[in-house]
């Protein structure tokens, strides 16, 4: 029998890498886990976390205005950027250490080096140079921005990366793009007083989500001040004296402090010695694995965003401990990718399950479509303008909800709620037994009793 240095060695040490590592260590089994840069991956180090205290500090604003309103009077405001920095720093090293603890107390291997595949059973330890031998790995690497290297000055601008540690905050930014990325940022920028453009090449912002969010949030992004350019894109980028210029496809030159890219991520598979090993990628460098993520390589997994299936977080730990099912338990089991619940934490945010109006209209033969749009109570005392929209999607011939869909605060968390229930394959009859919380916002998800329209054949009627 050959004998290997590690039961398993897992290369990335993000959210579905350390999930594997720890898991799999705890089981007895000898493992390694690499990273080359900070443990947490995308998500945790400059992903959604750091983006999602940037976003709570984008609202502070919006609710000193909403104050008046209550009979409150508030004194002067600041911001101090250096100031949310240095807290968000403090928290993601707390994050990262937690990440660490609880390999270290699983009795994983932690490895600060890139790690590198020789073959199908060797890596190299890029720091040392040492190669180390192990029975099964894992890739888990992520992914990265696009860096858009066909743009003309791409090496002025700035990706997402970048955003979480600008020096200054900029007077003004040009964010090029229009998915989720592109859009939290876009309202992160502007709620700390930054003079922002969307510029997106498409028709409409947020292309996979409902057509009815995707208006109705470009609606309210437009009244706060947000400029966004559709159908439009950038030819160049240019210094201007301390400025940049961007010279753009329909709307002349723009100028601004910083200009962000957010044109999608890519895997991040250069230079990881996958042919050497005889792993197979597609055309976007993304690993090619089966249903139980296995490579083209018996021995050798892929998890998360490395292999381009579903880019989040949740999905790369939920198809690490399929791996852990699979491969140590005697257990086969798939992941699972259907009916997953996301949130934009745009603001207004959106939550969204299920089948978008227009899937669904492809997929079954009738529906019935319910959607509610109105003013949250808390509007009607802080004068604000915004409209919350809930929109359920609903197989005409068997009752099920097979899309929920809301644009509106909290909108992320109830679409946690709402996966629960589409996963459970809950009817329409369903949601109307359920007593409404009043008053809440998120009753007018059981209370929309009638449709407001029918789709047929994919037409409306």
């Amino acid at each position: 029998m050959t004998s290997y240095d590690y039961d398993l060695f897992v290369i990335g040490g993000g959210s579905g890498g350390v999930r594997g590592a720890r898991v799999a260590a705890s089981l007895g089994k000898k493992v390694a886990i690499a990273e080359e840069y900070r443990y947490g991956g995308t998500c945790v180090i400059r992903g959604c976390v750091p983006k999602k205290l940037f976003v709570y500090a984008a609202q502070f604003h919006e609710h000193f205005e909403d104050a008046a309103g209550f009979g409150w009077t508030l004194g002067e405001s600041s911001f101090d950027w250096k100031k949310l920095i240095a807290a968000k720093d403090n928290e993601i090293a707390r994050l990262e250490g937690l990440y660490k603890k609880g390999l270290a107390g699983a009795n994983a291997e932690i490895l600060e080096t890139r790690a590198e595949l020789v073959d199908a059973h060797t890596v190299r330890l890029v720091n040392t140079g040492k190669t180390v031998t192990a029975k099964t790995i894992v890739i888990a690497t992520g992914g990265r921005p696009n860096p858009h290297a066909a743009l003309p000055g791409n090496e002025l601008c700035i990706s997402s990366n970048e955003a979480f540690h600008l020096e200054e905050l900029p007077r003004s930014i040009v964010i090029a793009g229009g998915g989720y990325i592109a859009v939290e940022f876009a309202n992160i920028f502007h709620g700390l007083g930054v003079e922002t453009t969307l510029i997106y090449r498409g028709a409409e912002i947020l292309s996979r989500f409902d057509q009815d969010l995707r208006r109705g949030l470009h609606e309210a992004m437009s009244a706060k001040g947000i400029r966004i350019l559709c159908h439009d894109a950038l030819e160049r980028v240019s210094k201007q004296d301390d400025r940049l210029a961007v010279e753009t496809l329909n709307n002349g030159t723009l100028t601004a402090d910083v200009v962000m890219l957010a044109l999608g991520r890519v895997p991040n598979t250069q230079g990881l010695g996958l042919e050497a090993a005889g792993v197979k990628t597609d055309q976007r460098g993304a690993v090619v694995v089966d249903e139980y993520s296995r490579t083209s390589v018996p021995n050798i997994y892929a998890l998360g965003d490395v292999t381009d299936r579903v880019q989040l977080t949740p999905v790369a730990i939920h198809e690490a401990m399929c791996f852990i099912e699979t491969e140590y338990k005697n257990n086969p089991t798939k992941p699972d990718h259907e009916t997953i619940a996301t949130a934009v934490f745009s603001q207004p945010e959106i939550g969204t399950v299920g089948l978008t109006e227009e899937e669904a209209g492809k997929r079954y033969g009738e529906l019935e479509v319910y959607r509610a749009q109105f003013r949250p109570l808390k509007a009607t005392l802080s004068g604000r303008g915004e409209k919350m929209i809930m929109k359920l999607i609903v197989d005409a011939s068997s009752r099920k909800v097979v899309g929920a869909h809301i644009l509106g605060h909290d909108a992320g968390e109830m679409a946690q709620i709402l996966g629960i229930t589409l996963k459970a394959g809950c009817t329409k009859d369903d949601f109307d037994r359920t007593m409404a919380v009043h008053p809440t916002a998120a009753e007018e998800l059981v209370t929309m009793y009638a449709p407001s329209y029918r789709i047929r054949d994919g037409v409306r009627v």
